[in-house]
């Protein structure tokens, strides 16, 4: 008898050789995780307060008796909490026993140490006398599929106490590590110096620089888009960047009240304010007479002359994969390492227009890209046309290589939501056609591509009215691509994506296009796609030039190798542990090899292996293709390997890990996104 007889709905259909329960495992609710922003105003937050906080627990002759439906309304709300998102995670910050000052721990002198005004360690000989022990990273070759899963290395048969078959990431692909002697994978880059040669720093030992790998890596590996013009962030903070062109579109914008200002010289984050003003005054669009406010004549002593739609770079986009911007996970390794498995576009994390503005450091290296990336572009998210049109000239003129800017119109997380960024930019189309035309502008020929969901509220769908808007706002010709969402911002999760609506879109859109005499413009769909076969289905129901891969992607990076060869793939367990293995060799080339680096890169494939581990084998299922929403029983892998990469328990992703980067330092804990996770209990065998 099939399984799936036995399962509820919803339920993968998992062998039965391979069963443990029938019994669903708590699976992350992505509902839950992105719905709720503040702990402090969270309706479940009252119900996970500690018993220490609670008040003494009342005779049970006055406590109050629940009806049935409050009993359930409360179990729901404990269920939910259960399943949210750990809004106050901490991660500690590593470090080693000695903190080492980073021109030391290069192997030069530091300026301040004569003077005594550098506050670290300058003692190389006791630093290296007290640092951890190399890390090793296995090959592809050395993983196994029973424990310890990794090949073990001999024990240091050296005075030294390094380990041979030490590979620095760093080393081999720039062909230096700047992090020199404070490398975690120091003995891959440093020779004994030979007796006849004086020892400058004492400890026996040199840096190695290949200046031929370095060469090669100055066109394939280094990273791009990073701030090359001295001074920025601090003109940036100050406010003293000049944005002449944000600058004369707000000034513009400002002139359509009666009482408008002069505008001249003034930074975006002045002429702001009059663009708020503005709005006010000229409220909802909907009480406009149509056209009123929406052609607007150029200035006539405008500087620059407005850009032709013929002039605005083309995007061929047609039947490429496409891998959506995605938060935390969707860093430059991740994205480099689904570029390895068949990505053709990737796009950096959402970035906030305003943090960008007010130089954030965290902010601006979201927009690195490495040269792997073929198609590359950034997404911004804001509320106000002054702080997206002046961000959106800023990357324009500081990150040559940005292929298109994104502009967010469908994050829906309360943060976004609320601030009046994201999604609910699609209610309110005034700002909307300001925002569309100032980054056009002032993005110079980098195309805009929107990204959007349906609408706000289930129901009532507008994606579909606002492109043959798009005309009459004058930016439609000279907008790159459309990414849609087939699912509603109050939607989240909780239902399929709507492909049939996708479609109508795509049809209003080519209608649009024809009756204008347009070129086509890339249009992209998004949803549900899990498979090989779900994603061309997807592609041939709706009309799409493609389609967008989020969550699939997250729990299989592999997915797009599957989408390009049109098959399914039952990837063995020693290959998914060899794409984390991949993972963390990207991450120490991007974050760093010291005790620091190798810390975060820890994090960022633990948040990895948070998606992974909700991979069901094909192998263990009844039909050959698994689907994106059906949660898993409670089940074991076809040999240990596939058994530990299936779990739910966040120490063993921590174990995981650290095959690849050692163990971690004593006080460091991962804390999962998700509180379903965060237990020491088995999930899966």
């Amino acid at each position: 008898m099939a399984t799936s007889s036995i399962l509820a709905p919803g339920t993968a259909p998992v062998k039965a050789e391979y069963l443990i329960s029938i019994q669903v495992v708590d699976v992350v609710d992505d509902d839950a995780a992105e719905g709720v922003t503040n702990p402090a105003t969270n309706d479940f937050a009252v119900t996970k307060r500690s018993s220490d906080e609670q008040p003494e627990e009342e005779p049970e002759h006055k406590k109050q008796k629940l009806s049935s439906s409050q009993r359930r309304r409360l179990a729901k709300e404990e269920r939910k909490a259960k399943r949210g998102q750990n809004k106050n995670r901490r991660f500690t910050k590593a470090h080693d026993e000695i903190d080492l000052c980073w021109n030391a721990g290069r192997g030069i002198k530091c300026p301040k140490e004569e003077l005594a005004s550098c506050k670290f360690s300058h003692d190389l000989k006791s630093y290296l006398e007290s640092k951890l022990p190399d890390v090793r990273i296995p090959r592809k070759g050395e993983l196994l599929t029973h424990p310890p899963y990794v090949t073990i290395p001999a024990e240091p048969d050296n005075d030294t106490g390094r380990r041979e078959g030490i590979i620095c990431p760093e080393y081999r692909e720039l062909g230096e590590c700047k992090y020199a002697f404070k490398c975690r994978f120091l003995a891959d880059h440093v020779e004994p110096i030979p007796e006849n040669e004086e020892d400058h720093l004492g400890v026996g030992l040199r840096i190695l620089y290949d200046a031929n790998q370095a060469e090669i890596a100055r066109e394939k590996f280094q990273e791009l888009n990073r701030l090359a013009s001295p001074g920025l962030l601090k003109d940036l903070r100050t406010k003293k960047y000049p944005t002449p062109k944000s600058d004369e579109y707000l000034a513009y914008l400002a002139t359509l009240r009666d009482d408008a200002p002069t505008a001249g010289g003034r930074g975006a984050a002045t002429a702001n304010a009059d663009v708020e003003s503005a709005e006010q005054t000229m409220g909802d669009q909907s009480k406009i007479p149509r056209g009123q406010h929406e052609h607007h004549e150029e200035p006539q002593d405008t500087p620059d002359v407005p850009m032709r739609p013929v002039e605005k770079l083309r995007l061929h986009w047609k039947n490429q994969t496409y891998l959506a911007p995605l938060s935390t996970v969707g860093n430059l390794p991740f994205r480099r390492l689904c570029v390895d498995y068949g990505a053709s576009i990737t796009c950096a994390e959402m970035g906030l227009a305003a943090s960008l503005l007010n130089a954030s450091k965290a902010e601006w290296s979201l927009v690195r890209r490495h040269p792997s990336e073929g198609i590359f572009g950034t997404q911004l998210a804001g509320n106000k046309p002054g702080t997206l049109v002046a961000a959106a000239e800023v990357i324009s003129r500081e990150c040559p290589n940005v292929d298109f800017v994104d502009l967010n119109c469908g994050c829906p997380i309360d943060l976004v939501f609320k601030s009046g960024a994201g999604s609910a930019l699609l209610d309110q189309q005034s700002k909307l056609s300001k925002i569309l035309v100032g980054m056009n502008r002032t993005l110079g020929e980098t195309p805009l591509t929107i990204k959007l969901r349906t609408g706000v509220k289930d129901g009532r769908n507008l994606a579909h009215r606002l492109m043959p808007r798009l005309h009459s706002w004058g930016v439609s010709a000279v907008t790159a691509s459309w990414r849609i969402h087939g699912r509603s911002r109050q939607q989240r999760y909780s239902k399929l994506a709507d492909w049939d609506y996708i479609k109508t879109c795509v049809d209003v859109l080519r209608a649009s296009e024809a009756d204008e005499g347009l070129s086509p413009i890339p249009i992209f769909g998004g949803g549900d796609v899990y498979s090989s076969q779900g994603y061309w289905e997807c592609v041939e129901q709706s009309g799409v030039d493609g389609v967008m891969v989020a969550r699939g992607a997250l729990i299989k990076p592999w997915i797009f190798t599957e989408i390009k060869e049109r098959r399914e793939w039952d990837i063995s367990s020693r290959e998914r542990l060899d794409i984390v293995r991949q993972l963390c060799e990207y991450g120490l080339t991007h974050w760093g090899t010291d005790t620091a680096g190798v810390n975060t890169v820890r994090r960022y494939v633990c948040e990895a292996l948070s998606f992974q581990h909700r991979y069901i084998p094909i192998g263990v299922l009844e039909r050959p293709i698994g689907k994106l929403n059906e949660r898993a029983p409670a089940y074991h892998g076809r040999d240990e390997l596939e058994t530990l990469l299936a779990s739910t328990d966040s120490n063993k992703w921590v174990e995981i890990s650290s095959m690849f980067l050692g163990p971690p330092p004593d006080q460091w804990k991962f804390e999962p996104k998700h509180r379903s996770n965060s237990t020491s209990e088995e999930g899966n065998g």
